[in-house]
């Protein structure tokens, strides 16, 4: 996984939430359910400071909530998100598309069993409990992807693609990339 897109705290469970940026004017803290408590660690750390806190109840509240707030942020401004990793990486996938650096967002994650896995072949998302470089069948077209360990930072969701493209459907050899018929052992060139 040194060779990856996916963050850290994407794919390992035991990763800490990132601490808030203190160097920030104003904040913007969303809370998706379950996270209630990373939340509360970061507004104790936090108290004092100018917070605009988001209790959300799903990812469109929450890209929501974040537009908003970025539609009046000035200069200093810090995004700090909690929830679970396909919910932070998407959230995060908003940000980066409003324009916000690495270093304006920070996450705590308190699940990473869910991912949004992209088909490569049909366009569909399929949200499932995968690990990743597992197989899942895609919900648009039903071809069974290998979740890849890589993230697009734009949409939130992995990479998946056929595990068994390189298999024809009939489960005859696959022929040269020549396109000739393959040779038999034995028989002439």
């Amino acid at each position: 996984m040194s060779q990856t897109s996916v963050p850290r705290w994407a794919w390992d469970a035991s990763a800490p939430a990132a601490e808030p940026d203190l160097r920030g004017r104003v904040f913007t803290l969303v809370v998706l359910p379950g996270a209630g408590d990373v939340a509360d660690r970061w507004s104790t750390a936090l108290a004092g400071r100018d917070v605009r806190r988001h209790e959300c109840g799903d990812v469109d509240a929450a890209v929501a909530a974040l537009r908003a707030d970025l539609a009046v942020a000035r200069v200093g401004h810090r995004v700090l998100v909690a929830g679970t990793a396909r919910e932070c990486l998407a959230v995060r996938a908003a940000g980066v598309r409003a324009g916000l650096g690495d270093d304006e967002m920070a996450f705590g994650v308190v699940d990473t069993a869910e991912r949004a896995v992209w088909c490569v072949h049909c366009d569909a998302t399929t949200h499932a409990a995968v690990e990743l470089e597992a197989v899942v069948p895609c919900t648009g077209c039903g071809r069974r992807l290998l979740v890849y360990p890589h993230v697009s930072r734009l949409t939130g969701a992995h990479l998946g693609f056929m595990v068994d493209a390189e298999t024809p459907a009939d489960g005859s050899a696959a022929r040269p990339a020549d396109g000739s018929a393959a040779r038999s052992e034995g028989e002439a060139a």
